[in-house]
């Protein structure tokens, strides 16, 4: 039986969070789906829109709540009168679950989407705002939802009801993301590299939490080993415009071996023209999606273990610690290395990465689960 599944999350940028949202919303066929946004539209609201989803924007400032954008969230709550009110991200859990509460919803389940908070790393305000949910997680929600099992680990530690927990991993369609002979060829053209040059990216926003700076100097690395490759970083802020970025890699002596490719909407066209996916990150992740976009399309990775990237990557890749830049170029070395002397190794390797996605990170896989957690409590 069909029911209706009111989102509430703090923003619908460019974001795993989003990403995960829309996907959710627009592959589920059995419930009707509202989605409200505590500040703009961003990214995924026209998106959402195109898909015939409901969306709203309550342009509430960034960082700041207002009595308005309360009252809104209020009323429109009131007149769908959702069965489920599914929040996403901590300042959407606290607001939208509280909110849901006194418009008379019963049942608010909460998203977390972080596996990080520490003093220095994350935001005082959203320290106080978990710290905050860690309390009301014993009465407010029904059931709290992580994305990933060290983000479980790390909010029941903070205090969270750990009883209401449960995984759910982020899913994929998998007939976007796939093995794409033309999709390689075409990026590769468009970037100029040859098909004989080991083709390298990352994909990820420029951002303290993905340590493009240590990334870098494990380049150097290879590089002064004498490996010839080539590397794209693709993201926001990623251009010639980042002074600050250009003048590390021109600091390290790899002008020629980087390409700054900004933000960009094909990425399974970009996943397929690498050789191999590399993310870097020191902190802050909970369920990598490009680890499991690149592996899809059946390009291994080499990862730093943040967050839930050596369960994504299973034997299927290279895990390294964070912040080891040694450690890191070691393990791009021997990527390197396996496919240049170990063809049938690596060609059994690409193969086996997307069937590790095909097995444990569907995009039916992801629907099924939220269905699961959300029928028992709705029954009633």
């Amino acid at each position: 039986m069909s029911k209706k599944i009111f989102h509430v999350i703090t923003g619908l940028n460019n974001g795993g969070a989003e990403a995960v949202l829309f996907r959710l919303c627009t592959y589920d066929k059995v419930h009707k789906h509202i989605v409200v946004s505590l500040i703009d539209a961003g990214k995924y609201g026209p998106l959402l829109q195109e898909k015939g989803i409901v969306v709203y924007s309550l342009n509430m400032p960034v960082g700041r709540v207002t009595i308005s954008g309360l009252l809104n969230l209020y009323k429109l709550i009131k007149i769908h009168n959702p069965d489920i009110v599914q929040t996403w991200m901590y300042h959407a859990d606290l607001i939208g679950g509280v909110v849901a509460k006194l418009a008379g919803i019963r049942t608010v389940l909460w998203n977390i989407r972080h596996s990080t908070l520490e003093t220095g790393k994350s935001k005082r305000t959203t320290l106080l705002v978990a710290k905050l949910c860690a309390w009301l997680s014993h009465f407010l929600p029904e059931k709290i939802i992580c994305c990933a099992h060290k983000a479980q680990k790390v909010h029941s530690t903070l205090g969270y009801d750990s009883t209401k927990m449960a995984v759910i991993s982020n899913g994929y369609d998998l007939g976007m993301f796939k093995p794409s002979v033309e999709q390689y060829q075409a990026f590769r053209v468009e970037c100029v590299v040859d098909s004989n040059v080991f083709f390298m990216g990352m994909v990820g926003r420029f951002d303290v939490q993905k340590d493009h700076f240590g990334l870098l100097g494990a380049l150097s690395i290879v590089k002064k080993s004498g490996y010839k490759f080539k590397f794209s970083l693709i993201g926001k802020s990623l251009n010639s415009q980042n002074t600050m970025l250009v003048e590390k890699i021109h600091s390290f002596g790899l002008d020629k071996y980087l390409l700054l490719l900004d933000q960009r909407n094909d990425i399974p066209n970009v996943m397929n023209g690498l050789d191999c996916h590399v993310l870097s990150s020191s902190f802050g992740e909970a369920f990598p999606n490009v680890l499991a976009e690149a592996m899809a399309c059946g390009i291994p990775c080499v990862t730093t273990d943040v967050g839930d990237a050596t369960l994504i990557v299973g034997d299927t890749g290279w895990v390294v610690p964070p912040k080891d830049s040694h450690a890191l170029a070691r393990a791009i070395m021997n990527v390197m290395d396996e496919k240049k002397f170990k063809l049938k190794r690596w060609k059994e390797r690409k193969v086996t990465a997307r069937k590790r996605v095909e097995e444990n990170f569907s995009i039916e896989r992801m629907v099924g689960k939220y269905h699961e957690i959300w029928f028992p409590i709705d029954l009633n």
